[in-house]
Protein backbone atom coordinates (compact mmCIF):
# COMPACT_ATOMS: atom_id res chain seq x y z
CA UNK A 1 0.00 0.00 0.00
CA UNK A 2 3.03 2.28 0.51
CA UNK A 3 5.12 1.00 -2.39
CA UNK A 4 2.31 1.81 -4.79
CA UNK A 5 2.36 5.49 -3.83
CA UNK A 6 6.04 5.77 -4.73
CA UNK A 7 5.39 4.09 -8.07
CA UNK A 8 2.52 6.49 -8.75
CA UNK A 9 4.76 9.44 -7.91
CA UNK A 10 7.31 8.33 -10.50
CA UNK A 11 4.61 7.70 -13.10
CA UNK A 12 3.03 11.11 -12.56
CA UNK A 13 6.37 12.89 -12.88
CA UNK A 14 7.44 11.00 -16.01
CA UNK A 15 4.10 11.72 -17.64
CA UNK A 16 4.51 15.37 -16.80
CA UNK A 17 8.03 15.54 -18.25
CA UNK A 18 6.72 14.09 -21.48
CA UNK A 19 3.90 16.62 -21.68
CA UNK A 20 3.93 20.09 -23.19
CA UNK A 21 2.24 21.21 -19.98
CA UNK A 22 5.60 20.94 -18.27
CA UNK A 23 7.04 23.86 -20.25
CA UNK A 24 8.48 26.15 -17.59
CA UNK A 25 9.20 29.85 -17.33
CA UNK A 26 11.21 30.53 -14.17
CA UNK A 27 11.06 33.86 -12.35
CA UNK A 28 14.71 34.52 -11.34
CA UNK A 29 13.49 36.99 -8.74
CA UNK A 30 12.56 34.05 -6.52
CA UNK A 31 15.96 32.33 -6.70
CA UNK A 32 16.94 33.06 -3.09
CA UNK A 33 13.49 32.16 -1.76
CA UNK A 34 13.51 28.91 -3.73
CA UNK A 35 16.93 27.93 -2.41
CA UNK A 36 15.90 28.74 1.17
CA UNK A 37 12.71 26.68 0.80
CA UNK A 38 14.65 23.70 -0.57
CA UNK A 39 17.08 23.88 2.32
CA UNK A 40 14.30 24.19 4.90
CA UNK A 41 12.51 21.11 3.59
CA UNK A 42 15.61 19.10 2.59
CA UNK A 43 14.60 19.00 -1.08
CA UNK A 44 16.96 17.65 -3.74
CA UNK A 45 16.14 17.22 -7.43
CA UNK A 46 17.78 15.94 -10.57
CA UNK A 47 18.70 18.60 -13.11
CA UNK A 48 15.83 17.47 -15.34
CA UNK A 49 13.30 17.61 -12.51
CA UNK A 50 14.20 20.89 -10.82
CA UNK A 51 12.77 23.35 -13.37
CA UNK A 52 9.44 21.54 -13.36
CA UNK A 53 9.28 21.50 -9.55
CA UNK A 54 10.31 25.14 -9.44
CA UNK A 55 7.45 26.14 -11.77
CA UNK A 56 4.89 24.22 -9.70
CA UNK A 57 6.34 25.84 -6.57
CA UNK A 58 5.99 29.31 -8.11
CA UNK A 59 2.39 28.59 -9.10
CA UNK A 60 1.62 27.55 -5.54
CA UNK A 61 3.45 30.59 -4.20
CA UNK A 62 1.14 32.78 -6.25
CA UNK A 63 -1.93 30.94 -4.94
CA UNK A 64 -0.73 31.25 -1.34
CA UNK A 65 -0.02 34.95 -1.72
CA UNK A 66 -3.44 35.62 -3.24
CA UNK A 67 -5.28 33.59 -0.62
CA UNK A 68 -3.44 35.20 2.29
CA UNK A 69 -4.09 38.68 0.91
CA UNK A 70 -7.78 37.80 0.80
CA UNK A 71 -7.48 36.45 4.35
CA UNK A 72 -6.10 39.80 5.52
CA UNK A 73 -9.23 41.39 4.05
CA UNK A 74 -11.46 39.03 6.04
CA UNK A 75 -12.44 36.82 3.12
CA UNK A 76 -11.04 33.57 4.57
CA UNK A 77 -10.86 32.07 8.06
CA UNK A 78 -7.53 30.33 7.46
CA UNK A 79 -4.12 30.95 5.88
CA UNK A 80 -1.99 28.92 3.50
CA UNK A 81 1.76 28.39 3.55
CA UNK A 82 4.63 27.11 1.43
CA UNK A 83 5.10 23.83 3.28
CA UNK A 84 6.92 20.69 2.15
CA UNK A 85 4.13 19.86 -0.33
CA UNK A 86 4.44 23.16 -2.20
CA UNK A 87 6.35 21.56 -5.10
CA UNK A 88 3.44 19.25 -5.93
CA UNK A 89 0.38 19.75 -8.09
CA UNK A 90 -2.75 18.86 -6.18
CA UNK A 91 -3.24 15.77 -8.37
CA UNK A 92 0.23 14.50 -7.41
CA UNK A 93 -0.36 15.36 -3.76
CA UNK A 94 -3.53 13.25 -3.74
CA UNK A 95 -1.87 10.25 -5.40
CA UNK A 96 1.26 10.33 -3.26
CA UNK A 97 -0.12 11.23 0.17
CA UNK A 98 -3.76 10.18 0.52
CA UNK A 99 -5.54 6.85 0.73
CA UNK A 100 -7.90 5.61 -1.98
CA UNK A 101 -11.18 7.50 -1.76
CA UNK A 102 -13.81 5.70 0.29
CA UNK A 103 -17.42 6.18 -0.78
CA UNK A 104 -19.70 5.94 2.21
CA UNK A 105 -23.47 6.23 2.24
CA UNK A 106 -26.56 5.35 4.28
CA UNK A 107 -26.51 1.75 3.06
CA UNK A 108 -23.03 1.14 4.43
CA UNK A 109 -22.69 -2.17 6.26
CA UNK A 110 -20.34 -0.69 8.86
CA UNK A 111 -21.38 -1.81 12.32
CA UNK A 112 -22.91 1.06 14.31
CA UNK A 113 -23.05 1.14 18.07
CA UNK A 114 -25.12 4.04 19.41
CA UNK A 115 -23.68 6.19 22.16
CA UNK A 116 -25.19 5.63 25.57
CA UNK A 117 -28.60 7.27 25.81
CA UNK A 118 -27.59 8.76 29.14
CA UNK A 119 -25.29 11.12 27.22
CA UNK A 120 -28.14 12.51 25.10
CA UNK A 121 -28.79 15.50 27.37
CA UNK A 122 -25.25 15.88 28.62
CA UNK A 123 -24.06 19.48 28.99
CA UNK A 124 -20.84 19.46 27.03
CA UNK A 125 -17.91 21.74 27.90
CA UNK A 126 -17.32 24.68 25.55
CA UNK A 127 -13.82 23.46 24.77
CA UNK A 128 -11.89 20.19 25.03
CA UNK A 129 -8.20 19.45 24.38
CA UNK A 130 -6.92 16.00 25.30
CA UNK A 131 -3.33 17.10 24.73
CA UNK A 132 -3.60 18.92 28.06
CA UNK A 133 -4.44 15.61 29.77
CA UNK A 134 -1.43 13.79 28.35
CA UNK A 135 -3.48 11.51 26.10
CA UNK A 136 -1.81 12.49 22.79
CA UNK A 137 1.65 11.50 21.56
CA UNK A 138 3.83 13.95 19.59
CA UNK A 139 2.99 14.52 15.92
CA UNK A 140 4.34 11.78 13.65
CA UNK A 141 5.17 11.79 9.93
CA UNK A 142 3.86 9.14 7.54
CA UNK A 143 6.12 10.33 4.72
CA UNK A 144 5.11 9.30 1.20
CA UNK A 145 3.11 6.34 2.37
CA UNK A 146 -0.68 6.49 2.14
CA UNK A 147 -1.18 4.88 5.55
CA UNK A 148 -2.82 7.68 7.50
CA UNK A 149 -5.39 5.13 8.72
CA UNK A 150 -2.67 3.44 10.78
CA UNK A 151 -1.66 6.72 12.45
CA UNK A 152 -5.28 7.59 13.15
CA UNK A 153 -5.88 4.17 14.70
CA UNK A 154 -2.78 4.19 16.89
CA UNK A 155 -3.58 7.73 18.02
CA UNK A 156 -7.01 6.71 19.25
CA UNK A 157 -5.68 3.55 20.93
CA UNK A 158 -2.87 5.55 22.55
CA UNK A 159 -5.43 7.95 24.02
CA UNK A 160 -7.73 5.23 25.38
CA UNK A 161 -4.80 3.27 26.78
CA UNK A 162 -3.41 6.37 28.53
CA UNK A 163 -6.81 7.13 30.00
CA UNK A 164 -7.10 3.55 31.27
CA UNK A 165 -3.65 3.00 32.77
CA UNK A 166 -2.38 6.54 33.28
CA UNK A 167 0.67 6.15 31.04
CA UNK A 168 1.03 7.39 27.45
CA UNK A 169 2.75 4.87 25.19
CA UNK A 170 3.55 5.44 21.51
CA UNK A 171 2.27 2.52 19.44
CA UNK A 172 3.50 1.00 16.18
CA UNK A 173 1.90 2.08 12.91
CA UNK A 174 4.29 -0.25 11.13
CA UNK A 175 2.76 -3.18 13.02
CA UNK A 176 -0.62 -2.28 11.50
CA UNK A 177 0.74 -1.57 8.01
CA UNK A 178 2.50 -4.95 7.89
CA UNK A 179 -0.16 -7.07 9.54
CA UNK A 180 -3.62 -5.62 8.77
CA UNK A 181 -5.07 -6.59 5.36
CA UNK A 182 -7.25 -3.47 5.14
CA UNK A 183 -7.74 -0.11 6.86
CA UNK A 184 -10.36 1.56 9.02
CA UNK A 185 -12.07 -0.44 11.75
CA UNK A 186 -10.04 -3.47 10.66
CA UNK A 187 -7.13 -1.95 12.61
CA UNK A 188 -9.09 -2.05 15.88
CA UNK A 189 -10.38 -5.51 15.08
CA UNK A 190 -6.85 -6.72 14.37
CA UNK A 191 -5.51 -5.41 17.68
CA UNK A 192 -8.41 -7.03 19.52
CA UNK A 193 -8.02 -10.45 17.87
CA UNK A 194 -4.23 -10.28 17.87
CA UNK A 195 -3.98 -9.75 21.61
CA UNK A 196 -2.45 -6.29 21.28
CA UNK A 197 -0.24 -3.98 19.25
CA UNK A 198 3.51 -3.51 19.63
CA UNK A 199 5.13 -0.32 20.84
CA UNK A 200 6.58 2.12 18.35
CA UNK A 201 10.00 1.71 19.97
CA UNK A 202 10.02 -2.05 19.42
CA UNK A 203 8.50 -1.92 15.91
CA UNK A 204 9.59 1.42 14.37
CA UNK A 205 8.08 3.06 11.32
CA UNK A 206 9.62 2.27 7.92
CA UNK A 207 7.22 3.96 5.50
CA UNK A 208 6.58 0.89 3.36
CA UNK A 209 4.79 -2.41 3.80
CA UNK A 210 6.83 -5.42 4.84
CA UNK A 211 6.31 -8.83 6.42
CA UNK A 212 4.33 -8.98 9.65
CA UNK A 213 6.77 -9.00 12.57
CA UNK A 214 4.45 -8.64 15.54
CA UNK A 215 6.11 -9.76 18.77
CA UNK A 216 3.82 -10.42 21.77
CA UNK A 217 6.72 -9.62 24.10
CA UNK A 218 6.51 -5.98 23.02
CA UNK A 219 2.77 -5.33 23.27
CA UNK A 220 2.10 -1.73 24.27
CA UNK A 221 -1.71 -1.77 24.41
CA UNK A 222 -4.75 -4.01 23.94
CA UNK A 223 -8.34 -3.29 22.93
CA UNK A 224 -11.60 -5.08 23.66
CA UNK A 225 -13.61 -3.67 20.75
CA UNK A 226 -14.56 -0.39 19.13
CA UNK A 227 -17.42 2.08 18.80
CA UNK A 228 -18.56 3.56 15.47
CA UNK A 229 -20.14 6.97 15.95
CA UNK A 230 -23.40 7.47 14.01
CA UNK A 231 -22.53 8.64 10.51
CA UNK A 232 -22.54 12.38 9.97
CA UNK A 233 -23.55 13.24 13.54
CA UNK A 234 -21.23 16.00 14.74
CA UNK A 235 -23.03 16.26 18.08
CA UNK A 236 -22.39 12.56 18.68
CA UNK A 237 -18.76 13.13 17.73
CA UNK A 238 -18.56 15.98 20.25
CA UNK A 239 -20.09 13.77 22.95
CA UNK A 240 -17.60 11.00 22.20
CA UNK A 241 -14.67 13.42 22.15
CA UNK A 242 -15.69 15.18 25.38
CA UNK A 243 -16.43 12.00 27.35
CA UNK A 244 -14.04 9.46 25.88
CA UNK A 245 -10.85 10.93 24.40
CA UNK A 246 -9.21 11.24 20.96
CA UNK A 247 -11.38 9.95 18.09
CA UNK A 248 -10.24 8.45 14.78
CA UNK A 249 -11.87 10.19 11.78
CA UNK A 250 -11.62 10.14 7.98
CA UNK A 251 -12.07 13.25 5.82
CA UNK A 252 -11.94 14.57 2.26
CA UNK A 253 -8.44 16.08 2.09
CA UNK A 254 -8.11 16.17 -1.71
CA UNK A 255 -7.96 19.97 -2.08
CA UNK A 256 -5.07 22.34 -2.64
CA UNK A 257 -6.27 24.33 0.35
CA UNK A 258 -5.69 21.31 2.61
CA UNK A 259 -2.36 20.54 0.96
CA UNK A 260 -1.04 24.02 1.78
CA UNK A 261 -2.99 24.73 4.99
CA UNK A 262 -1.06 26.75 7.57
CA UNK A 263 -3.32 28.21 10.29
CA UNK A 264 -6.85 29.25 11.27
CA UNK A 265 -10.19 27.47 10.95
CA UNK A 266 -10.20 25.42 7.73
CA UNK A 267 -13.41 26.13 5.80
CA UNK A 268 -13.50 24.38 2.41
CA UNK A 269 -16.98 24.56 0.91
CA UNK A 270 -16.10 22.22 -1.97
CA UNK A 271 -15.29 19.36 0.42
CA UNK A 272 -17.26 16.14 0.10
CA UNK A 273 -18.90 14.65 3.19
CA UNK A 274 -19.32 11.21 1.60
CA UNK A 275 -16.09 10.59 -0.35
CA UNK A 276 -13.23 10.58 2.13
CA UNK A 277 -9.55 9.77 1.66
CA UNK A 278 -7.45 10.77 4.67
CA UNK A 279 -7.53 9.61 8.29
CA UNK A 280 -6.74 11.89 11.21
CA UNK A 281 -7.31 12.16 14.95
CA UNK A 282 -9.77 14.55 16.62
CA UNK A 283 -8.19 15.49 19.96
CA UNK A 284 -10.60 18.22 21.00
CA UNK A 285 -12.71 21.16 19.90
CA UNK A 286 -13.21 24.87 20.54
CA UNK A 287 -14.43 28.17 19.11
CA UNK A 288 -12.42 30.92 17.43
CA UNK A 289 -13.81 34.50 17.55
CA UNK A 290 -12.97 35.01 13.88
CA UNK A 291 -13.39 31.53 12.39
CA UNK A 292 -16.21 30.02 14.46
CA UNK A 293 -16.47 26.50 15.89
CA UNK A 294 -13.65 24.09 15.10
CA UNK A 295 -12.29 20.61 15.74
CA UNK A 296 -8.67 20.25 16.92
CA UNK A 297 -7.29 17.63 14.57
CA UNK A 298 -3.92 15.89 14.64
CA UNK A 299 -2.41 15.04 11.27
CA UNK A 300 0.46 12.66 10.46
CA UNK A 301 2.54 14.87 8.14
CA UNK A 302 5.15 16.09 10.60
CA UNK A 303 5.55 19.38 12.47
CA UNK A 304 6.19 21.51 9.39
CA UNK A 305 2.62 21.16 8.11
CA UNK A 306 -0.22 23.28 9.47
CA UNK A 307 -0.13 24.43 13.09
CA UNK A 308 2.81 22.32 14.25
CA UNK A 309 1.16 19.29 12.67
CA UNK A 310 -2.42 20.19 13.62
CA UNK A 311 -5.38 21.70 11.80
CA UNK A 312 -8.51 23.42 13.08
CA UNK A 313 -11.34 22.02 10.97
CA UNK A 314 -14.77 23.63 10.72
CA UNK A 315 -17.25 22.30 13.28
CA UNK A 316 -21.05 22.42 13.09
CA UNK A 317 -21.02 23.18 9.35
CA UNK A 318 -23.06 20.27 8.04
CA UNK A 319 -20.32 17.69 8.59
CA UNK A 320 -17.93 19.63 6.37
CA UNK A 321 -15.26 17.45 4.73
CA UNK A 322 -16.91 14.38 6.28
CA UNK A 323 -15.34 14.92 9.70
CA UNK A 324 -18.10 12.83 11.33
CA UNK A 325 -18.78 10.46 8.43
CA UNK A 326 -16.65 7.55 9.65
CA UNK A 327 -15.58 8.41 13.19
CA UNK A 328 -14.72 5.68 15.69
CA UNK A 329 -12.73 4.86 18.79
CA UNK A 330 -11.52 1.66 20.48
CA UNK A 331 -12.58 0.30 23.86
CA UNK A 332 -9.92 -0.95 26.24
Amino acid sequence: MCEETNMMKSAVFLACVASALCFTIIDKGFDDTWEAWKQTHSKQYTKEEEDNRRKIWEDNLQKVSKHNTEHSLGLHSYTLGMNKYADLRVEEFVKITLMNRLKLNASSERKRIELLSSYAKLQLPNAVDWRDKGYVTPVKDQGQCGASWAFSATGSIEGQHARSVGTLTALSEQNLIDCVPSSGDAAFEYVKENGGIDTEESYPYEGQQGPCRFDPKHVGAKVTGYVDIPTGDEHALAIACATTGPIAVVIDASHGSFQLYESGVYDERSCSSTEVDHALLVVGYGTDPDGGDYWIVKNSWGLSWGQQGYIWMSRNKDNQCGIATAASYPTV
